[in-house]
């Protein structure tokens, strides 16, 4: 078997529109094409054997054991090796059950789609689903445990953490969109100029002097001190005679923590001599230059946490330990308590398992035990010196017997320090008394202190403290989405993409938009080249200036990673024609059109897809849209515009003339298309299509009708507004019209629009394109034999594993199929060829460059077109208007 390529998808999808996380790996069966599972051998034996978890795969049987039953029948490898990959997941504490195994239209090659939760473990899965796959069909031993630790691993580094997933968990549940803005726990909640952001448990709102504050332990103590809130006696130490001085001073027994320490790093409690004071100064000293020395408070460790000075959770926290039966060593009552199933791998459940590290060995050098003593029966030890459930801890909820005064005391120690989200750690023998009446004390101020032991403690109530954060940064009516509009179809999405910014950019919206021919952020370019993918969207949803979206989503980067959105407010599909097959295993028009329709699905249920309601195919996609449909089209009477409006819909048309939106049977006119410099005075019929959403959805947006009409008579098609889309250069004596149109529906748009026109002879430049079917290109020659008198073939750039000579032959072949006469000629470079139709163009004659590299092109006729201005227009004084002589 051959792994042609793994993809990983985050959104909205070809394969699914609610599963955004899913891997597609493109798999090449070869010989086992010819080998379903019942002709090979003892495979279902050795496959239970090494498996026998999957008896739990229902697959299309719906019952237990149905994908055995499957695989006895015989089911092709595609198959069994996506059930490996979500099972080998589930092992590994993933459990994920979406899976789908299609052919990927050639001989023996398929798709195999399946669900993970961290995409390196996805990848990771596959690659070893299909290396297990081919151990069970040679029969050779294959050991999972390696495998299901590396994916384990794997997960732990990069996922969330518990406190930060809980609270991204929470937005999700309340429709808050998040993006993730690195490897670490940097994320973005909402869109926009309405995003908020989190660190963890620190979020954009908490100040950074509160957060400077509580970290420097020495600045919190003495703000305590005068607040006169309860804090252990101490001292700030950094040498081993201030150390010496403090322990006079203090008195034993001790507690010693680095300064700028946490997670427990570098603290030891419960000291009551000076050699082990000494060894724990020392230990203190590699986290921080500064030590703190305090008395040791007696009691239990609990942990208070206020979220927008609010007390919302309190823990009552126990380091990890074991309990003795009088039988069994240390080592083996760790093992014991590890076989809890509560316990996992780093945070991959509810506790984590107990380890022995280098604090575990000296806890018990001092107690005069190892691992290998046997415990008393009834006996309980800690084996650390924190409660910290990173290392095996436990906590047990006791929010609910805090007495008032230390809540009282909780919520005032955030006001004084100024943090927003607050971790307390106070030492007192009864949490439910006040401090002061049981000599308890503050131990620390914590910023982005961990949720774990509030969202799944050991014992007690759990507390969604999540839900508080996402109510402090979102309070009811805060907006956290901006307006999107996402725009698809094969032909017409650019200028669509374009002409919706114009509009919005005209009423005074700040509008991020991608298209194919970069990234603009309020009409300035970012990014440059075809960003029609996920991660161009998600730089403009991540731009805190922006408050308008336009989106335009090109099948490539939806079929290689999903959408980079969950929901939009308006989806737009111009049209589907034939483009793009044979690619990445979309092979006939339907597919195209399935994979189109995912933009008008991902509408919110509130929001309009705008469908084209001349494209059978982009109106069909109405049957899987869950939210508001309104159409478009070229013709007024249009059935299906008939249809919508007799129950009071939405659609724009073309009649008579104008540019009409209609609600229900009222007609609402825009204005004239021929006064819509992007229409060329109506002759370009293809651009009065794209206007027509582009008006429907600045109506639906709340755009009044005269603003519309205003922004669609100052929209020109030029180089700076519509680079490549229509842009017409007039020279002295001959016109030269430059355009994308690179597929066949496009070029017949096109050639519609130039038969009206008077220029003759009309030439064009035209080039094949490498990763299109060889019928494709034909057709291009076809079209390219109707439109024009004359043809010159370039082909320099963007091969995409094609030579350049079977490009030109196969559009030569078309070119002489519909006029063998047909005038041709041949300039590879496409410098070299505009250069030469520019400069042997003749009076009255109409040049056309059919681009895919617009920028290049544009910069090269701009310059013939400032060359041929200069010498047209030079000047002497006398030329100059009011000039005083």
């Amino acid at each position: 078997m051959n792994i042609i390529s793994i993809n990983a998808m985050r959104g909205p999808n070809y394969w699914s529109i609610r599963r955004h996380n899913l891997i597609v790996m493109v798999l090449d069966l070869e010989e086992l094409e010819e080998r379903p599972t019942n002709k090979i051998d003892g495979f279902r034996e050795r496959l239970e054997a090494l498996l026998p978890t999957l008896f739990t795969h229902r697959c299309s049987e719906g019952v237990e054991g149905g994908f055995f039953m499957r695989v006895d029948e015989g089911t092709w490898m595609g198959h069994v090796i996506e059930h490996i990959a979500l099972e080998i997941q589930t092992l590994a504490g993933m459990d994920v059950g979406f899976g789908r195994t299609r052919g990927y239209g050639e001989h023996g090659v398929y798709n195999v789609v399946f669900s993970y939760m961290e995409e390196k473990v996805g990848r990771y899965a596959a690659k070893a689903s299909v290396e297990i796959a081919e151990a069970l069909i040679e029969g050779k031993e294959y050991d999972l445990e390696p495998d299901i630790q590396r994916m384990r691993e794997l997960r732990e580094g990069e996922r969330l953490g518990p406190s930060t997933g809980s609270i991204i968990e929470e937005a999700e549940s309340r429709g808050i969109p998040w993006i993730r803005l690195n490897k670490y726990s940097l994320c973005q909640l909402g869109y926009g100029k309405n995003q908020k952001r989190i660190q963890a448990t620190v979020s954009s709102e908490t100040s950074s002097i509160a957060v400077e504050l509580a970290c420097d332990k020495e600045d919190t103590k003495y703000i305590l001190e005068q607040a006169e809130v309860p804090v252990p006696k101490g001292e700030i130490v950094r040498t081993e005679a201030g150390l010496e001085d403090a322990v006079k001073y203090v008195g034993y027994p001790l507690v010693i923590k680095p300064i700028n320490g946490n997670h427990g790093r570098g603290i030891t409690a419960n000291l009551d001599n000076w050699k082990d004071t000494l060894e724990a100064f020392h230990a203190a000293k590699e986290v921080s230059r500064s030590v703190i020395v305090e008395r040791f408070i007696s009691g239990d460790d609990y942990r208070l946490l206020v979220i927008d000075y609010k007390l919302v959770a309190a823990a009552k926290r126990t380091p990890a330990g074991v309990t003795g039966d009088g039988k069994s060593t240390i080592l083996e009552l760790i093992d014991k308590v590890n076989a809890d199933p509560r316990r996992g791998y780093g945070h991959e459940k509810v506790l984590t398992q107990i380890t022995v590290n280098e604090m575990t060995e000296n806890i018990l050098e001092q107690a005069g035990r190892s691992i290998d003593t046997v415990l008393p029966d009834g006996e309980w030890m800690a084996l650390k010196d924190t409660a910290n459930l990173s290392t095996g801890g436990t906590s047990t909820d006791v929010t609910d017997i805090v007495h008032p005064h230390n809540v009282f005391t909780a919520e005032r120690i955030a006001r004084l320090i100024g943090l927003d989200i607050c971790g307390i750690d106070i030492m007192t023998t009864d949490i439910s008394s006040p401090l002061h009446e049981t000599g308890g004390a503050i131990l620390e101020v914590n910023a982005g202190p961990g949720f774990r032991m509030h969202l799944a403690p050991s014992e007690g109530l759990p507390r969604n403290v999540a839900a508080n954060v996402v109510d402090m940064l979102f309070p009811p009516g805060e907006k956290y989405k901006i307006p999107i509009v996402a725009v698809t179809g094969t032909n017409g999405k650019t200028t669509t993409t374009r002409l919706i910014s114009h509009i919005m950019r005209m009423k005074g919206y700040k509008v991020g938009y991608t298209t194919s021919d970069g990234v603009y952020i309020q009409n300035r370019l970012l990014m440059q080249g075809d960003c029609t993918g996920p991660s161009s969207a998600e730089f403009v949803l991540k731009d805190p200036t922006v408050d308008f979206a336009v989106l335009e989503c090109a099948r490539g980067g939806l079929l290689r990673a999903g959408l980079g959105f969950k929901s939009c407010d308006i989806g737009i599909v111009t049209n589907v024609a034939p483009d793009h097959l044979g690619l990445k295993g979309i092979h006939s028009i339907e597919q195209l059109a399935r994979a189109k329709g995912v933009i008008p699905e991902t509408v919110h249920d509130d929001g309009y897809a705008i469908l084209n309601a001349d494209d059978d195919l982009v109106y069909a996609m109405r049957k899987d849209v869950k939210a508001n449909v309104a159409l478009f089209s070229m013709d007024e009477n249009n059935p299906h515009v008939k249809a919508i409006a007799k129950v009071g819909g939405l659609s724009a048309v073309y009649e008579n003339g104008y540019i009409t939106i209609c609600r229900g049977e009222w007609k609402m006119r825009i204005t004239k298309a021929i006064n819509v410099p992007l229409t060329f005075g109506g002759k370009a019929t293809f651009m009065i299509q794209n206007v027509l959403p582009a008006a429907l959805s600045a109506y639906i947006n709340g755009i009044g009708l005269e603003d519309i009409k205003v922004a669609l008579e100052s929209f020109i098609p030029s180089p700076s507004q519509t680079p490549g889309r229509l842009n017409m250069f007039e020279f002295k004596s001959f016109n030269v019209l430059l355009d994308y149109a690179h597929n066949p529906p496009g070029l017949r748009a096109l050639n519609n629009m130039i038969q009206r026109m008077d220029d003759t002879p009309k030439v064009g430049i035209i080039a094949g394109i490498g990763d299109r079917r060889d019928e494709d290109n034909r057709e291009i020659g076809e079209v390219a034999a109707e439109m024009f008198d004359e043809i010159i073939i370039r082909q320099d750039k963007h091969l995409r594993g094609r030579t350049d000579t079977e490009l030109i032959e196969l559009l030569s072949e078309g070119i002489k199929k519909v006029d063998p006469d047909k005038k041709v000629t041949i300039i590879p470079k496409e410098s070299e060829a505009i250069e030469h139709a520019i400069t042997n163009a003749k009076p009255g004659s109409l040049v056309i460059i059919c681009s895919d590299v617009v920028p290049d092109a544009l910069a090269l006729v701009t310059k013939f077109k400032e060359k041929e201005a200069q010498s047209l227009y030079d000047f002497t004084k006398d030329d100059i208007p009011n000039l005083q002589k």
